[in-house]
């Protein structure tokens, strides 16, 4: 088995995860993991799908004639495992909504050479004022290299200057 890693977007409506699975599954492909959303409209997911070699090129083909209905696709090979052995650590924020926060903390990850696994994040209105409260929640997989510690350390010191809240557990 061969794995294709599909992305796409499309304006949102009944049916359209349906039309895809459709596809799929005419083809002789597996749907096996995916990650979707509707954001402002908009329908936008990942799928990861196995498929016998000797059919990967008609799923992708078919899956590329979805476009005529106003579905943007990517598709690609799967990727490589990581190399290195990983740990994985689950981080929360949360804080006064404003520009960069994201960056910010991706940018620290990125120092300290963790890979974001995953990243869910959502503004809502805080419960007595009705301010902006951004909210995150991501996945890390922290190198061998790297002490739960001392990456504590930095996002502590990180969060003071960004004045959010930020969770790891210990």
């Amino acid at each position: 088995m061969t794995h294709l890693v599909v992305t796409l977007i499309a304006p949102d409506r009944p049916g359209l995860v349906e039309g895809i699975a459709q596809c799929i599954a005419q083809h002789q492909g597996n749907w096996l993991d995916s990650r979707m959303a509707r954001m402002d409209g908009q329908f936008a997911g990942i799928v990861r799908i196995a498929v016998a070699p000797e059919h990967r090129d008609g799923l992708s083909q078919a899956l590329r004639a979805l476009e005529r209905l106003g579905i943007s696709l990517q598709i690609a090979d799967s990727g490589q495992p990581p190399s290195q052995e990983v740990r994985e650590l689950r981080l929360a924020l949360v804080g006064n909504d404003r520009p960069g926060i994201i960056r910010d903390i991706t940018r620290r990850l990125a120092e300290l050479s963790v890979n974001l696994e995953s990243l869910e994040t959502e503004v809502q209105p805080a419960p007595m004022s009705g301010e902006p409260l951004f909210y995150a929640r991501a996945l890390l997989a922290l190198p061998a290299s790297l002490s739960q510690a001392h990456l504590q350390e930095r996002l502590e010191e990180l969060a003071d200057e960004l004045m959010v809240e930020l969770t790891v557990p210990r």
